[in-house]
Formats: C-alpha cells, structure tokens, sequence
C-alpha cells in the first residue's frame, strides 16, 4: 500500500482538531489492514478538490469526503472572497440545504464560519430547493450563497454549491480565487467557526420567513406564467400527478401550483417525505423513468394527465405525458421545446415579446431550439454546460447594458431557468409553466405529445440521445481520461459510417464554436469537450461530468425529408449505430 496513504490517514487519526469519534473512524480502518487498504486509498489519495462548483463526495471522515471538516473549509475559502472582494462591513450570506443526510448540519456549520467571520448568514428555516436559494441571495441582497446538495447522486454523496452576488454559481476569475483560497488553507487551524447558536446570539445568523417564498412564488405568477386567468379559470381541469423523490420541492410546488389554480394536483404520499436515504427509488434523479414509477402508475390507473419528478434540490424537473392512455416519457429537450415554442407564441400573439428576445442553451442542447426562436425574431446564445455559465451570460449582458432581453434558459439535462429572479435551474418555476402548456393544449383536445408533433412537423424532426457511462473511483478516472484521449487524437475520416467534416476541441483554441456578445462572436471558455460535425449536419459532443464520475456521449440529428412517421424512424436508426459504436470504443479504452 502507498506509504504516503498510510501517513495522511494516520496525521488525521491523529489530529485533536476532529472530535474523538471521528478520529476514531479514521484509526479502526487503519487497523484493519489490507482489508480497508481500497478505502483509505480512496479516502486519502487527495485533498477533496474545491471544483468550478463547489464540492461533490461521498460521506465520510477523510481528506476526499464530504464532512463537516471540508464545509467549513470550503466556506472559509468563499468567506475570505467576500471579504476581499465587498471589505469587512455588511457582508451578508444566504444558505440552504435539502434533504440529504447531514445536509442540515453541514448548512449549519457553514452559517458558523461565515458568523465567525463576521458575514452574516440567513439561513433557510426548512429545506428549500436550490432556486430559491438563488432567489435568496438576491432577495436578500446577499454577497454569497451555499446550497448544501449533492443534486440527484446516490444518498452517500452530498456536495456544497457556492453563489455570488447575483445568485449564480460562482464563474471566472472568482471560481478560481476561491478555489486558491481553498487549496491554501492547510492547516485546519486556519478556519473561524463559532457555533449556529452562538452566531444567534451575537446577531449573525438569522432563520428565514416567510417572506422570501412568498416573494419567490409572486415572481412565478407575475414573470413565468403567460396567461394566469387561464389558469385561474381552468387549472383545476388538468389533472396532476407530483413526486418530489423524497426531496426538497414538496411544499413549494405544492404552494405553487395551489396558488395559480391548478388545484387537482396530487402528490405521490410515499414519496413526499423527505429522506436522505431516498428509500422508494434506485436514484432520486427525474431523468430516470424508473424514479417516476410510482406516478406514473398512479397516472394510469387514474387517467391523470401529466406526471412530474423533481430531484433532491428541486433544480430538475422531469415529465410524462399520458399520451392516449399510454406513459409518454418526455426528454429534456422536448420538454424545454414544448415550453419554448409556448412562451413565444403567446407573446407574440400577445404583442409582448420584448425586441431582441434572448434564449440561453448549452451547447449539448438541442438546435431545435434555435429553429423554433429565429422563426419568432428571436436570437439564441450557446454556453457551455451548466447553469453557471448562462447565468455569467447573463450578468455579463447587464453589466454591458446589452440591447437583448432574457425570455428562458435551458439545457438537455432536465433543467430549466424560465425567468432570471433565479440565477439557476428551477423545477418549481418550470413545472408551473409546463402546468400552463399542458392545459392550454388539453383545452384544444391535445396531449403533449400531440403538441411536439406540431412542431416537428414545422420545424422538423430533431432527436437528441445521450449515452452516460459510469466509472467510479481513482480507476474510473483514469479510464474517462483514456476515453477522452482516444476520441481526442481519433485517426478516421468517418465514425459510425458519417463522414467527419469538423472536429471541435473545447480545451484548445476554438475557431468555429461562437456565441454572441455585443453583436461580436467570442470564443466559449475552454474546457474538457469534444464536439464531431458530420456532413449530414449531425453532431456528437463528449464530456466527464463535471458533477459525477462518469462520461457523457450527446448525439444531436435532424431529419427533414420524408413524412414525420418516416423521419423518426431514420433518426433512430443512425442514433442507434453512432451510439453502438460509442460503446464499443468505450469497453476497449
């Protein structure tokens, strides 16, 4: 076994800064060796990384686990930020947490080092999801924010996602000032930490009220929804199946959804519990039709109209659609179209599109989007993953008073931003809107799947696939890094029998992938993304995770000739021989 393993977990063991029991975690696994020698590895290999986002990992005692230790570093790192960059007087910061194990305790531990340094912290008196957190900071006019979640992970994760001032997730430089913070806090002696009760006693840390959601579900009313006296009138007609997964969003969307009308709204009892163990699913993640079940079910047998899932923060919304008596299980992609092609066409009906309308995509979303706002005058911009960098888009817009106006946000993972109150993904926001498209589509005799015809038919038939493989641990790491290696130096002039006419490096120097700013094509920040342009039009793009340990493969095709029922069916089929041949290469790296 490396020595050096040996030597951090023993220095830990050893350090009286962690409580008795913890320490002890640490020497029982010592002891029992090699038995524990994968564990300790994995546990001691490196420091838990402050990433782009934040931290991400397993529970545990350890320098590469998610503890109370690692919070208040990590909050430490963002609290010498705020200082530097706001100075030490009326600093303020805003947490949340959501229903994992330990989520509570770790928010509480961040309000303490915050306190500690003389920020003071208003916590979310219940577990709220991540965009109200967003809001939060904003309501509060806070200079930071902290959601402890580690979003749809299995229940051992848990993570820690840092906002700034404008309720995003931290971008460059400031992501990296923080994280040069992180990694220069060495001794854990470093770090201020007073206790939450204390912090309250000294009147630097405060429970939230109720205010701040009642400001959150007004935005809803009066920025998401296009016509509320349809919904007021008539919600009740729609009939509404919630799972929140054990998760964050329970009440809100319940609150949401009562408030604008759609009262016939039922929510799957088993499931709206909160448990960090998410006991009825495999994975508390709506993109996986298997953690819909439950509901879809009860849909069924209840002739429901449409299901929705969120996961543990609340960030991700997923849909089904009773289509005809049968579950149809909508994508991100399609879901964020059905919403997009909505949102335009009533305000265009309505003569209140704002000149410049602005969409935000990531660049692993589909195109279709871009079809459907160039037909309504509207200009979409392409960033890279993650909400982190529409949200920089955003503000970097403001701060240049640019001439676009913000309509909707999204990516293909399942995450929609239909207003920018909220400076992230927001499952409660968009499962009001989506509540609004449903009815208004029911209303003329139409199922949601009914309704992406139309617009296929329109637009034409784009089908989006994405294959996620998983690679766990130290080892899988090097494998995503073999993976990414080998498609990065790939040697034909065809993959999957389409001819390669582009091949796109995100981590190198761009020259074909733009996005607009002030009328001026810039290149997109560099990262770990690969991108294939075939001479069909097709494209696939590859990328780890930023979030968790596995690959993504995205295949974007579009087909344009021929009958809809024909197009799908051609769509599918080179899909399916891009996505064999994925696997294939994968299985040899």
């Amino acid at each position: 076994m490396d020595q050096r393993i040996i030597e951090n977990a023993t220095i830990w063991g050893n350090n009286t800064y962690f409580s008795e029991s913890d320490r002890k975690e640490i020497t029982a696994l010592l002891a029992d060796l090699p038995k524990n020698e994968v564990e300790l590895t994995e546990r001691f290999y490196r420091d838990l990384e402050f990433g782009t986002g934040g931290l991400r990992a397993p529970m545990g005692m350890g320098q590469n686990r998610m503890n109370k230790y690692n919070v208040r570093r990590a909050t430490q790192a963002l609290a010498n930020n705020v200082l530097k960059h706001f100075g030490t007087s009326d600093n303020s910061a805003v947490i949340s947490y959501d229903s994992r194990n330990c989520s509570k305790e770790f928010a509480l531990e961040a309000a303490g080092v915050f306190a500690a340094n003389g920020i003071k912290a208003h916590v979310f008196r219940a577990l709220t999801p991540t965009p109200m957190l967003s809001f939060g900071v904003r309501y509060y006019k806070a200079k930071a924010g902290i959601m402890i979640t580690a979003s749809h992970n299995p229940p051992i994760y848990n993570g820690f996602k840092a906002f700034w001032n404008d309720g995003a997730q931290v971008v460059p430089p400031v992501d990296k000032e923080i994280i040069n913070e992180y990694n220069k806090l060495t001794d854990w002696n470093q770090i201020k930490h007073m206790s939450f009760e204390e912090a309250q006693s000294k009147g630097l840390a405060f429970w939230t009220d109720e205010k701040v959601d009642n400001a959150f579900y007004d935005v809803i009313e009066k920025k998401v929804i296009q016509d509320l006296d349809m919904c007021r009138k008539s919600g009740s007609e729609l009939s509404i199946v919630y799972t929140a997964l054990h998760g964050s969003a329970e009440v809100p969307c319940n609150e949401t959804a009562k408030k604008l009308g759609f009262t016939n709204f039922y929510s799957i009892p088993e499931q709206a519990k909160p448990d960090g163990n998410f006991p009825t699913v495999k994975s508390p993640n709506p993109e996986d039709p298997k953690a819909l079940a439950m509901a879809i079910d009860y849909m069924l047998k209840n002739n429901g109209d449409i299901v929705y899932g969120t996961d543990p923060d609340g960030d991700r919304l997923g849909v089904v659609v009773n289509d005809h008596g049968k579950p149809a299980i909508l994508n991100g992609n399609q879901i964020a179209a059905l919403m997009l092609y909505y949102v335009f066409s009533v305000k265009s009906e309505k003569k209140t599109l704002p000149e410049k309308a602005l969409v935000i995509k990531s660049i692993v979303t589909s195109p279709i989007q871009n079809a459907i706002v160039e037909h309504f005058g509207g200009t979409v911009m392409d960033t890279l993953t993650g909400f982190k960098w529409m949200a920089g888009l955003i503000r970097e817009l403001e701060e240049k008073n640019s001439p676009y106006n913000f309509v909707f946000a999204s990516e293909e993972s399942f995450g929609y931003m239909p207003h920018n109150d909220s400076r992230d993904k927001d499952g409660v926001s968009a499962m009001a809107l989506m509540s609004e498209v449903a009815l208004y589509y029911k209303k003329k005799g139409m199922s949601l799947v009914d309704a992406l015809d139309e617009i296929y038919t329109k637009f034409g038939f784009f089908y989006e696939s994405l294959v996620s493989l998983d690679y766990e641990g130290m080892q899988g790491a090097q494998k995503i890094a073999r993976i990414m290696e080998f498609f990065r130096q790939y040697p034909e002039t065809h993959f999957a029998g389409e001819e390669i006419v582009g091949k796109e490096d995100y981590e190198a120097s761009l020259s074909t992938d733009i996005r607009l700013k002030n009328n001026k094509a810039i290149a997109l920040p560099k990262s770990n993304v690969l991108s294939f342009t075939f001479a069909s039009g097709n494209k696939l793009f590859l990328r780890p995770s930023g979030t968790e340990p596995k690959i993504k493969f995205y295949t974007m095709v579009r087909e344009t000739e021929g009958e809809l029922a024909e197009k799908k069916i051609n769509a599918l089929k080179k899909v399916k021989i891009i996505e064999d041949m994925i696997k294939e290469f994968c299985e040899k790296a």
